[in-house]
């Protein structure tokens, strides 16, 4: 076996194994066992299995970071300094995470590796998240002030994360989703259906009008 497909054939089964199972209750010996390769190879591409985690997220993260930029790049020089409508910048990063290349899993594996990322990241993947993704993710965000002037920073928090907790959710179970709607509603669902009807939802949590103290209080 070729070195190449050798790393890419336990990347391939690391995430897989990570998405089903979780990092910690993941060993390298379930890793090493399905992709048919021994510890040796992992130490020696990988050194470690923090390493190995971080080498799985790289491979998704890298190439979304990339494209969120360049979709970012765009929209400033169209916008000229101006606010970019919500609207639009969702659909960009809808648009960048569609875009990442999922020839062997899809988008769900993605999905189920940024929902551990919130759930179980251990303190050695925040901080390769913050050093490789920060940057990117903190652009991000400064778009999202401009779009949404009225909201106090805490409440654009929260709301942020609200709407990253809907997507992940909701993309992470897209073949339950597409089941649903098949037997349920005879419908044939696409990835691209969801994302168009995820949107307006997201868009209206991020704009919805704030509560007024009184209301809070009770």
């Amino acid at each position: 076996m070729a070195q190449s497909d050798t790393v890419t054939r336990i990347l391939d089964t690391a995430e897989v194994l990570f998405a089903e199972k979780g990092f910690a209750e993941t060993s390298l010996r379930n890793i090493t066992t399905r992709a048919k390769v021994n510890l040796a190879a992992v130490n020696y591409h990988f050194g470690s299995k923090k390493a190995l985690i971080q080498a799985v997220f790289a491979r998704y993260l890298d190439p979304f970071a990339e494209r969120l930029n360049h979709a970012l790049d765009g929209l400033e020089r169209h916008y000229g300094g101006q606010a970019i409508p919500l609207e639009v910048l969702l659909e960009r990063l809808a648009n960048s995470v569609l875009e990442v290349p999922a020839e062997r899993h899809s988008l769900k594996i993605f999905m189920k590796l940024l929902g551990l990322a919130y759930t179980q990241a251990q303190g050695h993947l925040r901080r390769y998240i913050q050093a490789h993704y920060g940057e990117t993710f903190h652009r991000f965000v400064a778009c999202l002030r401009l779009a949404t002037p009225e909201l106090p920073e805490a409440e654009r928090f929260w709301r942020l994360h609200f709407m990253l907790g809907t997507v992940v959710f909701t993309l992470s179970g897209l073949d339950a989703l597409r089941d649903i709607a098949d037997n349920e509603y005879h419908e044939h669902v696409t990835v691209r259906d969801l994302i168009r009807r995820l949107k307006p939802v997201v868009a209206a949590g991020m704009l919805a009008p704030l509560e007024s103290p009184e209301l809070v209080a009770t």
